[in-house]
């Protein structure tokens, strides 16, 4: 009995002693929340008219509050470098799509009407001229990955797509 209890004790000094590895840190920001609009049909419309207006282009993420990928990508949008870029190229527009990916998706007719029948995740990100022409039909729907993505090919891409 006395040699299980020192074994127990021994084990439990052990246990106590060993490191534990530490949580992942974020390599990015994270928006606290994932800006979203009760007109966002509305707020698409009026992104369009202030880019003719500007010349910009529109920037219109379609995501979810939920969604950790959509909350790095809204958190990096957020910080100055990507703010002064922002409004020097873009007119931003942040819409919640909920979860089309399991079926319970939201404003999904914003995403159709610029050509897109299916979004199989978020967040998806959009960039549309300011006569609402898709510019990169191709990688719209690859974003769900933002949250991995460094700050650089973030910003690198956003440059692209604006000239």
């Amino acid at each position: 009995m006395k040699r299980a209890v020192l074994t127990l004790a021994a084990s439990l000094t052990l246990a106590a002693c060993a490191s534990t590895p530490e949580a992942p840190v974020a390599h990015h920001p994270e928006a606290r929340s994932f800006t979203v609009s009760d007109d966002a049909s509305a707020q698409v419309d009026a992104a369009l008219e202030r880019a003719m207006s500007s010349g910009k282009h529109v920037m219109l993420v379609m995501g979810a509050n939920w969604c950790h990928d959509s909350r790095a990508l809204a958190g990096w949008l957020e910080t100055p470098r990507f703010q002064q870029l922002v409004e020097a190229e873009y007119e931003l527009v942040f819409v919640n799509v909920g979860m089309p990916q399991t079926g319970d998706g939201h404003n999904l007719d914003i995403a159709a009407r610029f050509g897109l029948e299916e979004l199989p995740g978020t967040p998806n990100l959009l960039v549309l001229t300011p006569f609402g022409t898709l510019v990169n039909a191709d990688t719209a729907t690859t974003w769900r990955n933002a949250a991995s993505r460094s700050e650089d090919e973030i910003y690198d891409e956003l440059v692209r797509l604006a000239s």
